[in-house]
């Protein structure tokens, strides 16, 4: 397996939203078809010109990726068969080399992503409510040891 995380670019748009939605659909499974569709969308046209994305790529095919709003991990997704791979801790590896202590929002609900976090070592910070779902987020953080 040739892992390479690069910046993401355009033309791999499409895979980005493939993994988002591959892994979106396993984790989050109270999210309705209609509520994946729009966010598709919005991931194309709010989240990825608004962030600073990396891909994961396995032979030159793009399988994940990482979106970071400075500190902040806004969105870490993979294709769920890369998943206990070690690529998802590879692209917080890079978040981390970027900006050292990072915070995160995972729904409560999210066992998947939740237990990734905790294998990583970020920490519970607080809990809030997200109307649109009607589900708990959970704030973490992560704070590298210098």
């Amino acid at each position: 397996m040739n892992l390479t995380i690069r910046h993401y670019e355009t033309e791999d748009l499409i895979a980005v939203l493939d993994s988002w939605e591959e892994a979106t659909r396993l984790a989050h499974t109270f999210m309705t078809d209609e509520f994946i569709y729009q966010e598709r969308q919005n991931v194309a046209q709010l989240y990825l010109p608004n962030t600073d994305t990396w891909v994961a790529q396995i032979d030159g095919v793009v399988v994940g990726f990482i979106a970071l709003m400075g500190n902040e991990v806004g969105a870490i997704f993979l294709k769920p068969d890369c998943h206990g791979h070690g690529i998802g801790a590879a692209l917080m590896n890079k978040a981390r080399q970027l900006h050292g202590d990072l915070v995160v929002e995972v729904f409560k609900e999210n066992t998947l992503g939740r237990n990734f976090y905790a294998k990583y070592g970020f920490e519970f910070v607080e809990e809030t409510f997200h109307q649109p779902t009607s589900q708990t987020l959970l704030r973490l953080q992560y704070h590298t040891d210098l």
